[in-house]
């Protein structure tokens, strides 16, 4: 094997190990491995005021905001709103596209916007009252 292909190799191989490992929120209660080895997923319910206007479609332009990261019964899935409604949802570029991201996740019954796939920083509770609720994003 040439030293050129031996990189490629190797960058590839990174690429989908990092990937790989962050592509999930640890400790996000919203999904569950069932002991057939099944998985139960829940999103948040689409009710209160965001869920009120007409949903931004993910392949139509108009988002101007952060993606949510959400776990479907898909898979982790990037969407214009928390909610993942059908057509506001595309595949997750995540380790291949920088792109301004918010996690979503449950805690108890708490649903949480997340700075990172990580519950220990900057998480919000969705349905606190503003300011408390305000995200903070990242590029990703």
């Amino acid at each position: 094997m040439t030293f050129a292909r031996s990189i490629i190799v190797f960058t590839v191989l990174a690429v989908v190990a990092g990937t790989a490992s962050a592509q999930f929120v640890k400790g996000n209660e919203a999904l569950k491995v069932m002991s057939d080895g099944t998985k139960r997923v829940e999103t948040p319910p689409s009710s209160g005021a965001a869920s009120k206007g007409k949903p931004c479609a993910a392949n139509a332009g108009c988002h101007p905001g952060p993606w949510h990261m959400v776990e479907t019964a898909d898979g982790l899935r990037e969407c214009t709103e928390p909610f993942a409604r059908p057509t506001t949802c595309r595949d997750s570029t995540y380790g291949s596209q920088k792109l301004s991201r918010l996690w979503i996740a449950k805690r108890g019954s708490t649903w949480l916007w997340c700075q990172y796939p990580d519950l220990g920083k900057k998480c919000v509770d969705m349905n606190a009252r503003p300011p408390l609720n305000l995200p903070v994003s990242a590029v990703q």
